[in-house]
């Protein structure tokens, strides 16, 4: 075993070799009942090791960087924990369970799986229900009724379709469709406008639920404020780059095909659709711990995204699974409450349901609005938490797991053993304070 400080065991003698740090060296031999000298320290030992029973070496997680150096011997009633983790040899007693980890919070400080993930962010709504639901109602109720009148006011009704050589009537569809895009946008915009400040709110309520602190919606609008100008620059650049992305790749198939050759060029817009949608879904999962990035530590939107790249390398495929697991969960909980909203619209506002999916009803109502409305600000307020709070930890154990994060959380969340906080971990109670990884 290499002679980094927290992993050669207590008396083991320098070494480069693997396998042994633990052999027997050669010494003095002495007799059965004399008694032996204590052997002091090795210089190589770690002098900060963490409390007993407070932390544990979660089993087939390596070190990476002397980040995780700490894990290799744990201090535990009846001798030291080996390197092996759980059911681990023990120096100087018998075999001890190794001590659970510290769990001051939403979850325990060490590297999470997946139902951890989940189960904390469920466990942030449980624990901060008043604030957490409380942002999420407000940010829908507000942004759902201002895409309703929108809605209402801009959106033309659905009308039959013109026939084909009708001049008027073809006019008005267009300046209909025109309408629908520019109403359509402006919706958009709002809803934008609506993830940006819950996702900003909830990932600073997520972060103190990790060190079991109480906060309070003007807590987190507090630690917020200063970053939702860029996170909207985050949020308005991200959608830019993946339409750039599939731009890229329908171009030649559209420019192959304008130019005469219809069967080549529809080929290659489908092979170019293909490709760019592969990319977009690597780069949307990159970059997906980018907000987190932004908000926790207080960096720019460029940095931020440099920042999620470096914590998803090497775990792509486990970030993609866990979100693409949260967005089954949201999208669940959404049609859960959409469908029977929706169903309950058309029977309040009169309206046939074949005639609307054909396109033949005159208009859709304030009734029917209102009622759709109602059944969005349900389900946003109940997937606003999930969807942000599995980002928030899903970052936080990718830092755990790269940067011995849990040791800075431990200390910002004053547990006893594990020194002094940094300057400013104490006054926060966020991961904000701490030093991101080089």
């Amino acid at each position: 075993m290499n002679n980094s400080p927290g992993w050669a065991s207590p008396g083991s003698a320098p070494s480069d070799e693997p396998d042994r740090g633990t052999q027997e060296q050669p010494g003095p031999q002495t007799a059965p009942d004399e008694p032996v000298a204590e052997q002091p320290t090795p210089p190589n030992w770690s002098k900060q090791q963490p409390p007993a029973g407070e932390w544990s070496s979660p089993a087939g997680i390596p070190a990476q960087g002397g980040a995780r150096s700490r894990a290799g011997a744990i201090p535990h009633q009846g001798g030291w924990h080996g390197p092996q983790g759980d059911g681990g040899p023990v120096w100087g007693g018998g075999w001890s369970p190794v001590p659970p980890a510290a769990k001051p919070g939403v979850i325990p400080l060490r590297p999470l799986g997946v139902g951890e993930i989940l189960d904390g962010a469920a466990s942030t709504m449980r624990a901060h229900w008043r604030t957490v639901l409380g942002i999420s109602l407000i940010v829908a109720a507000v942004s759902q009724t201002l895409i309703t009148v929108v809605s209402g006011l801009w959106l033309p009704g659905r009308q039959p379709a013109p026939d084909a050589g009708s001049g008027p009537e073809l006019r008005q569809a267009l300046r209909d469709t025109g309408q629908a895009l520019a109403g359509s946008a402006v919706t958009s915009l709002i809803g934008l406008l609506a993830t940006l400040i819950a996702t900003g709110l909830l990932t600073m309520v997520t972060s103190r639920a990790v060190l079991g602190r109480p906060v309070t919606t003007a807590d987190a609008w507090k630690d917020a404020r200063g970053q939702l100008p860029r996170l909207l620059g985050l949020l308005l650049l991200f959608p830019l780059m993946l339409f750039a992305v599939a731009a890229v790749g329908l171009a030649p198939g559209i420019i192959l095909t304008s130019s005469g050759s219809l069967a080549p060029g529809l080929l290659l817009i489908v092979l170019g659709g293909l490709a760019g949608f592969v990319v977009s879904v690597w780069l949307a999962v990159r970059y997906s711990l980018a907000s987190p990035a932004l908000m926790l530590e207080k960096q720019g939107v460029i940095a931020s995204m440099r920042r999620s790249a470096k914590l998803v390398r090497g775990s792509w495929w486990r970030v993609l699974g866990i979100q693409l697991l949260a967005f089954l969960i949201v999208a669940l909980i959404e049609s859960i409450i959409q469908i029977p909203a929706t169903l309950i619209a058309f029977i309040v506002d009169g309206e046939s349901l074949m005639d609307w999916a054909n396109g033949t009803s005159d208009s859709t109502g304030w009734t029917f609005l209102i009622v759709i409305g109602i059944g969005a600000v349900i389900s946003s307020a109940l997937t606003f938490p999930i969807s942000a709070g599995v980002t928030a930890l899903l970052y936080m154990d990718q830092r755990i797991r790269r940067e011995a994060l849990d040791l800075e959380l431990a200390r910002a969340a004053g547990l006893s053993g594990y020194g002094t906080a940094p300057t400013g971990a104490a006054g926060s109670g966020t991961p904000t304070d701490t030093t991101p990884g080089s």
